[in-house]
């Protein structure tokens, strides 16, 4: 089976990557984490900047709100997300089938 016959019969699934050749699996989790990452630079724009008062604000809370934004783009990410890494991960293999 050649890579985009793989590609389209995945159709965007993520539960069954663990049952896909090494190099198609691995190029999803890469398309899914860059999604991540795309997503949590949006997110981080998108929730403002708290005050500092006596009871908010501070250096643990901005720590705790990039975790809290990444955790949200992965999230995001694998559930399907903006349609992203089905884009990235065709074009990845593609690559992969053009360097053979």
């Amino acid at each position: 089976m050649t890579a985009a016959a793989l590609q389209l019969s995945l159709a965007g699934s993520n539960a069954r990557t663990a049952a896909l050749p090494d190099n198609v699996a691995k190029a999803r989790a890469s398309a899914e984490e860059f999604e991540a990452i795309f997503l949590s630079t949006m997110l981080s724009e998108a929730f403002p900047k708290t005050e500092e008062t006596p009871f908010t604000g501070g250096q643990a809370e901005d720590t705790w709100r990039g975790f809290m934004i990444d955790e949200y783009g992965k999230a995001i990410a694998k559930g399907g997300g903006l349609g992203l890494a089905d884009h990235i991960q065709r074009e990845l293999l593609a690559m992969q089938e053009a360097s053979r």
